[in-house]
């Protein structure tokens, strides 16, 4: 898709008039998919976002107005989640992107007709419930970022911060698809192994080091067998879309444990996801070349090198952590800007790191979930966790109440957003994704 899109126009005003707000997450060139659930029922829905509002693809069907989709479209659209939808691939999910857009512009016939089965067709998002939009069969998370990789390395290896292999092969590790949960849900403190004197045995009990990760999510669409790979020409026909992603890491039992074989209960507590996928036709106006490796590196591996990746395999999201304390909750008080990063700075891209999951022979099923890694960029201001902010805990953050925070506490909410805007495009946005850390069990 490019801009030339129609769905993309930036004059493109719906009737659902909260969608035309400035500032809005989700005007009328975002429509991205999730998956919610009325108080009143069990059974989740496939909705697409318009304003404060979403879109209720069951009732849609069921009404007839997405009656020129093909029947395996509209069943899919009527599911408990998006894995049906992933499962046809891009193409069929654009023709639901498309009809939705019309559905809902002011200036259609099908808009037009829409507007009044409003009470059928909508519901405001304030009176239902978004869940995890897919049933995740396997999540794997990278670690994308140089400038994340750098910084981490410099605490534990000053004098070789990053490692050699980095540059050449974009590093992951699989998590736990079973501990991934939706904005809003609450951060139990997990318990593990540390060790606070490195001349003591190690200790066991709640995480002391509590931190977030900033990252974004892409959802797969398709699926491949085991034994095949994905050529990075066509690793980006699998990329379903992209959402917000919190790693939650237990960076004290991390550095204890991860030695030889990497995380393990540091990171599977928990994984936060926002709720809503903004899909790659949304996100066509905010491509950008991939990240720009300074002289002397080296040139991807040609199985990880497409000029078509290298044009345009970059997204300019930009992307923001904040942290309210409960004292700031109770006292009124802003949540406070942590940070302010770019995605267009990771070092490898998405289509990278779909291609090389894949080219050992390991199959990817619709559903499945990536996570970038922490986005941090160069500066301090930019940095995409708490770990990095605090150098460790060296430099601690005060708060406007006079608290201070080297890692997390117990009450302290965190959210993260993340939107592209540029000139001649509309602006669109992700949503939150918020977590509320409670004590340990």
């Amino acid at each position: 898709m490019t801009a030339a899109d129609e769905t993309l126009d930036v004059a493109l005003q719906s009737w659902v008039d909260d969608a035309n707000a400035p500032g809005t997450d989700f005007p009328i060139q975002n429509l991205p998919f999730g998956v919610f659930r009325h108080d009143f029922e069990e059974r989740p829905r496939v909705g697409i976002a318009i304003g404060a509002h979403v879109l209720d693809c069951m009732a849609a069907v069921r009404a007839g107005v997405f009656d020129a989709l093909s029947p395996p479209v509209r069943d899919a659209l009527q599911s408990w989640s998006l894995n049906a939808l992933m499962g046809l691939g891009r193409d069929d999910a654009r023709t639901v992107r498309h009809a939705a857009s019309r559905l809902l512009r002011a200036d259609s016939d099908e808009g037009r007709s829409a507007r009044t089965m409003r009470d059928v067709l909508l519901v405001r998002m304030d009176r239902v419930g978004m869940l995890v939009p897919a049933e995740i069969g396997d999540y794997t998370d990278f670690y994308a970022s140089v400038f994340h990789a750098t910084n981490v390395g410099s605490m534990f290896r000053p004098d070789n911060p990053l490692l050699p292999n980095y540059k050449y092969v974009p590093i992951g590790y699989h998590g736990r698809a079973s501990s991934v949960v939706a904005s809003g849900a609450p951060v139990r403190r997990p318990r593990g192994q540390r060790r606070p004197d490195p001349n003591a045995p190690p200790v066991y009990g709640p995480s002391a080091g509590l931190d977030y990760e900033l990252e974004l999510g892409a959802w797969l669409g398709g699926d491949s067998a085991i034994g095949d790979t994905v050529p990075i020409a066509r690793a980006e026909d699998r990329l379903f879309g992209l959402s917000l992603l919190n790693d939650w890491s237990a960076r004290d039992l991390q550095s204890w444990e991860y030695q030889p074989l990497g995380p393990f209960l540091a990171k599977n507590f928990l994984t936060t996801v926002s709720p809503w996928i903004v899909t790659l036709d949304a996100l066509a106006p905010f491509r950008v070349p991939a990240f720009e490796r300074p002289a002397g590196d080296p040139a991807p591996l040609p199985y990880l090198n497409d000029a078509a990746d290298q044009a345009r395999g970059g997204f300019d999201v930009t992307l923001a952590v904040h942290l309210a304390s409960a004292q700031m909750r109770e006292q009124g008080i802003a949540p406070l800007r942590l940070s302010t990063g770019t995605f267009r700075q990771m070092y490898w891209t998405f289509a990278q790191m779909i291609a090389h999951h894949a080219s050992g022979g390991c199959n990817l099923r619709a559903g499945d979930l990536l996570g970038s890694g922490t986005v941090s960029g160069p500066d301090k201001g930019s940095r995409g966790c708490l770990l990095e902010l605090t150098w460790r805990g060296a430099e601690p953050i005060t708060l406007p109440t006079g608290e201070t925070r080297a890692f997390l506490a117990d009450g302290d909410e965190v959210t993260m957003n993340g939107w592209c805007a540029r000139d001649g495009a509309a602006r669109i946005g992700f949503g939150d994704c918020r977590g509320i850390v409670r004590a340990a069990n």
